[in-house]
């Protein structure tokens, strides 16, 4: 098989002030004083990232995205953010006009950090808001309150980033119909150029695994859940968003470049804690604890290749969360007729449905109920192929 060259990278800066109640991600918690500027944690760990950077094989192309997820990168102080960019910039080249990216939560940064951010590259911001209800934050363990939220925005304008995301949480603890549609019609209001509404998935290992059961109250009911979902879905696209992937939204000319590369299942580099790699079709996965990281830093890193049918897999399951799904023909090109007859066979009764659309060309989920039951889809695909 043939791999595309990566353009694209994904850097994690690991660092909480708290954890949230539903968090499983691999971070690291430095408590509500601590930041890039008075935290040797945070230091050290810049240092051993960009040494990390250094280390990595150019494969020939340019960057043209790069994403900073977390954690909170905002808690980097600016110049931090600006060595680890130069560093990539050294090792790989970024575009001049290349998408970089930057997670930053409310309350964590002040105008001359955000403006500094901007200086140093950082041309979309995406603000991790998740609801619009003080009750709400405060039962997800959240550190922000909505005061924050709108500070943060108004902090944003000021710096003059105009691309700038939401993002919105759907099934959280004491969340109602007339509760979601308040947080929508607030997000809307602030006019960001691009939405991202994930829906709650509960972790064994986080506060809520332990404390609550899906379905169960507090939490919304699942028949809930998927009207939340459908109500999302029509009050973005009424209001002009494009609903152009199962969890995001986004006016004309600011999808996420970045996401793209993932649901186009195209190769990129990972850097930092926990963050994974996908080159020449090897995944690599860094641990989660920071001590690890550093160590794993220091040997000689064993790459896992996948194979054909689990290239295939990946295609599928990212490809089909896009609203235009997949091309047929390079499909087709790349894993043979036979392996397409078995898909095509395998989604008639959610053509039936109306759930998928296939044509000559294309495979793609109806929005919103093949988008909403797509977990049905794919695991029969991958039941079909695993036999």
């Amino acid at each position: 098989m043939e791999f595309n060259i990566p353009s694209s990278a994904y850097v994690h800066i690991p660092f909480c002030r708290r954890r949230c109640f539903y968090c499983d991600f691999p971070i690291s918690v430095v408590g509500d004083q601590r930041n890039g500027s008075n935290s040797g944690t945070i230091a050290q760990y810049v240092e051993k990232l960009c040494e990390e950077i250094e280390q990595t094989n150019n494969f020939g192309e340019p960057l043209r995205t790069v994403f900073f997820g977390g954690g909170t990168p905002s808690l980097l102080s600016v110049s931090q953010f600006q060595q680890i960019l130069e560093t990539l910039d050294r090792q790989f080249t970024i575009l001049p006009n290349a998408e970089i990216s930057m997670e930053i939560d409310p309350g964590t940064f002040d105008l001359s950090q955000i403006k500094g951010f901007k200086l140093a590259g950082a041309n979309r911001i995406s603000l991790g808001v998740q609801a619009f209800q003080s009750n709400i934050l405060k039962a997800c363990g959240r550190t922000h309150t909505v005061e924050d939220v709108y500070s943060s925005i108004d902090l944003i304008h000021q710096a003059g980033i105009e691309n700038y995301s939401l993002d919105l949480i759907s099934g959280l603890p004491h969340q109602t119909i007339g509760v979601w549609q308040e947080s929508l019609e607030k997000a809307i209001a602030l006019s960001p150029k691009h939405l991202s509404i994930y829906d709650l998935t509960i972790e064994p290992q986080t506060p809520f695994g332990k404390q609550l059961k899906p379905g169960e109250k507090p939490l919304p009911s699942d028949e809930l859940t998927a009207d939340l979902y459908r109500i999302a879905q029509k009050t973005l696209t009424d209001a002009g968003y494009d609903h152009y992937e199962i969890s995001n939204y986004a006016k004309s000319g600011y999808q996420c470049q970045h996401n793209r590369v993932y649901w186009e299942n195209r190769s990129f580099y990972g850097f930092g804690m926990g963050a994974t790699s996908y080159l020449n079709g090897d995944r690599v996965s860094r641990p989660r604890k920071l001590r690890e990281y550093y160590d794993w830093i220091k040997e000689t890193h064993v790459a896992n290749e996948i194979d054909s049918i689990e290239y295939l897999l990946d295609s599928l399951m990212t490809g089909l969360r896009l609203k235009e799904g997949i091309d047929l023909k390079q499909l087709t090109k790349r894993f043979g007729e036979d392996a397409i007859a078995q898909i095509l066979n395998c989604l008639k009764p959610y053509e039936k449905a109306f759930w998928v659309i296939v044509t000559p060309e294309r495979i793609r989920l109806t929005d919103p109920e093949g988008f909403l039951f797509s977990n049905v889809i794919l695991t029969k695909l991958f039941a079909r192929f695993e036999e």
